[in-house]
């Protein structure tokens, strides 16, 4: 079974990851790590900047990137087959987009359970993977209710 599990690098991404050690372990499973990375702000007038924010961004990318093979490589030494993947873009369309690419037959996603007034203000991105997914989504609890 191929299965793409995003990460955002936040305090969800470790539950998220143990999750994935639990049941997607050994030779049936492929586990396709993904960080969909900050795309550029679309407006009109935005210009990349100087080349020393140009230098700042293509620096956390490369760290996002080593971060991404050192998950990759925690799941491998736990026997999941795993590979990681870094692509710019909107995160859910990327999360969708990746998905489908990848034929994977599962998406995973960590919940932060900030609660439904942040998710009307701010959004969420599970929500948004759970709505437009046409595939099952496995969205890991990542913070304990009292």
């Amino acid at each position: 079974m191929n299965v793409l599990v995003a990460i955002d690098f936040s305090d969800a991404s470790d539950p998220t990851l143990e999750a994935v050690k639990k049941f997607f372990n050994g030779d049936h499973h492929h586990v396709h790590l993904l960080h969909a990375a900050e795309p550029d702000p679309d407006f009109v007038g935005y210009d990349a900047g100087p080349p020393a924010v140009r230098d700042q961004v293509a620096a956390e990318y490369h760290k996002e990137h080593q971060d991404l093979q050192a998950m990759a490589a925690g799941l491998k030494a736990a026997g999941v087959h795993a590979t990681s993947l870094l692509v710019r873009g909107p995160f859910i369309e990327t999360i969708l987009e990746e998905a489908t690419k990848l034929d994977a037959q599962m998406i995973v996603v960590g919940s932060h359970g900030h609660g439904a007034t942040y998710d009307i203000l701010v959004g969420s991105i599970s929500n948004g993977v759970i709505r437009k997914s046409k595939l099952p989504v496995l969205v890991v609890p990542t913070t304990r209710r009292k």
